[in-house]
């Protein structure tokens, strides 16, 4: 498939890229600053800004899919307004490219904890992350109302770090994945895998899905 992955130089973003390429796809890698990525057979890099709806729609247009991989980093003061922009700039864009596949890096936050309880509302949840998580939830709002687009957005588990690509983790909803000793977590790598699987056989379309161990 022909790709869009946008933010492919970040922590997710850079390994989504990388199980796209290790996959045969062909992706355009659009990024503030793509010379960062090695040079790769089937790799076309892309300087783009999100907040700019016309240019992502000429980055984008022609792709069979969107990643979006978008954010404007967890050291942002301005986070929440930030991303949120940002993603309406991606949406707007994709529709404009009339690209119909749009999938997308979302959060652990918006998650349920329990029953109507979702992790970024618990007094617990650490302050340094929770801008950024009101925005990935807010991002999802946004998907949820939006009328035309064939998107899905991928939350990871609590713990999204670097790892093993092992391939074996569970899929869920709307509810935050444990294991057996009670931990949330799924590398990077297998985090990337799930988006992937899901591009190639789209099983969760205008819906959320959660993937952990």
């Amino acid at each position: 498939m022909k790709i869009a992955v946008i933010g492919a130089t970040g922590f997710a973003g850079s390994a989504i890229l990388k199980e796209a390429l290790d996959r045969g796809h062909e992706v355009s890698a659009i990024a503030r600053h793509p010379e960062k990525l090695a040079p790769h057979p089937k790799l076309h890099l892309r300087k783009g800004d999100a907040y700019n709806e016309d240019e992502i729609a000429g980055l984008v247009s022609g792709h069979d899919a969107v990643i979006s991989a978008f954010n404007p980093g967890w050291t942002n003061p301005d986070i929440f307004h930030q991303q949120v922009r940002g993603m309406k700039g991606i949406i707007n864009g994709v529709k404009k490219a009339g690209v119909a596949r749009l999938l997308v890096v979302g959060g652990a936050g918006s998650l349920e904890v329990k029953p109507g309880v979702q992790s970024v509302d618990l007094p617990e949840f650490p302050d340094e992350y929770k801008q950024g998580a009101l925005a990935t939830r807010e991002a999802l709002h946004l998907l949820r109302n939006e009328p035309t687009l064939q998107w899905s957005f991928l939350s990871p588990s609590a713990d999204l770090s670097p790892g093993a690509r092992t391939g074996v983790f569970r899929l869920g909803t709307d509810q935050l994945l444990r294991d057996a000793n009670g931990a949330s977590r799924i590398s990077v790598e297998d985090y990337a895998v799930a988006m992937i699987d899901e591009l190639e056989r789209p099983a969760h379309i205008r819906s959320r899905f959660t993937v952990g161990y």
